[in-house]
């Protein structure tokens, strides 16, 4: 077997909780009247930190914020997001995605998520996975974000193995280079499936099953 774990990122491939993060983002772009923020800003929010992400609303603000007001907006836009997550059920992760899980751990793969999100222990306990992954590395164990890559990092020294050891699932651009970064194999999945560099490209989740 040419791998020893797989790292998936969380958002967009185990489940989709895009909508909810835009949503959130809306509500505070409208709460700030930032003006013009839109779908295409959100995409670029995909894989990179809150703050980070707080930036681009704050790109179409009409004033300048200070470090403690950015902040305060950054809590709330989290508390608006983990009230939309609360809707999540079991029924958010598709039949694919977990048959395709068992799969791949019946073949003795040791599977590990590796999201940026601070969020990532809730998501998987509302979808049913709490206990699910070997390894969780997140938002709360990481200093620095996607494109570094130490969440997957972090993620393979939790599982005990070495980078050239696991494959990194994602399906952001900046996961695939983080993941390359850190001397991992990758796949792309979602948009990431028509990133160039990205090792693997996947036209379905199940397609993982012909990689490893």
């Amino acid at each position: 077997m040419r791998y020893k774990g797989i790292v998936f990122d969380l958002d967009g491939v185990i489940c989709s909780t895009d909508e909810y993060h835009y949503q959130a983002w809306q509500a505070l772009a409208d709460r700030i009247g930032a003006a013009g923020f839109c779908l295409a800003d959100n995409v670029r929010q995909r894989g990179v930190s809150r703050m980070e992400s707080l930036e681009v609303v704050l790109e179409k603000a009409p004033r300048t914020y200070t470090e403690a007001e950015k902040v305060e907006l950054a809590t709330w836009k989290n508390e608006k997001y983990r009230s939309l997550l609360a809707n999540m059920s079991p029924a958010d992760l598709t039949d694919e995605v977990k048959s395709t899980l068992d799969a791949l751990r019946a073949k003795g793969l040791k599977l590990a998520i590796g999201s940026s999100s601070k969020n990532a222990p809730f998501i998987l306990e509302r979808i049913g996975l709490g206990d699910y992954f070997d390894a969780v590395s997140d938002g709360n164990n990481i200093t620095r974000s996607k494109p570094d890559p130490q969440v997957f990092c972090m993620a393979a020294q939790f599982l005990d193995l070495e980078p050239a050891d696991c494959l990194v699932v994602e399906d952001a651009f900046s996961g695939i280079d983080a993941g390359i970064a850190g001397g991992f194999d990758t796949a792309g999945i979602g948009p990431a499936a028509g990133y160039e560099k990205a090792g693997y490209r996947l036209t379905s989740f199940s397609d993982l099953l012909g990689v490893v």
